[in-house]
């Protein structure tokens, strides 16, 4: 039998990175670096997408199985806000990035700073989210 146990510190891992990144390239961007703003975008982006092949592969039937938070009282309702609101903010940030870096690579420029204005905050939000929905469930013993 296969230990899929890792999975959760790897997705855990890979937002991380994809904030680190996202917030990187938002700063190279406001600095006028274009060429490192793209190389940096498109590396969240590859991140952001080994992190959903990663999380949809454990959760995958007979896999990762379902972890159910222990938590009581405020940090449950704390818990299961993140988690909602991380949820459906993460369904609603995919066609959003999907159109943000086409619009970006295809040097669309007013038009991805219109929707990048968006894309950003919730992307960041889900990225950070991700990671305090796993340090939550994971390591303060959910």
């Amino acid at each position: 039998m296969t230990d899929y146990s890792i999975f959760p510190k790897i997705n855990a891992t890979l937002n991380g990175c994809s904030a680190v990144l996202l917030v990187t390239g938002r700063t190279l961007i406001a600095r006028g670096k274009v060429a490192a703003h793209r190389a940096v975008m498109i590396s969240a982006f590859v991140t952001s997408s080994l992190f959903l092949v990663s999380y949809l592969y454990y959760h995958w039937p007979h896999h990762g199985g379902i972890i159910y938070f222990r938590g009581t009282g405020w940090v449950r309702t704390l818990y299961f806000s993140i988690l909602i609101s991380h949820t459906i903010l993460a369904i609603i940030i995919v066609p959003m990035v999907l159109i943000t870096l086409t619009r970006g690579l295809r040097e669309q420029f007013d038009r991805h700073r219109a929707i990048a204005r968006w894309t950003f905050p919730i992307w960041l939000y889900v990225s950070v989210t991700g990671v305090i929905v796993y340090l939550m469930l994971f390591q303060m013993g959910g």
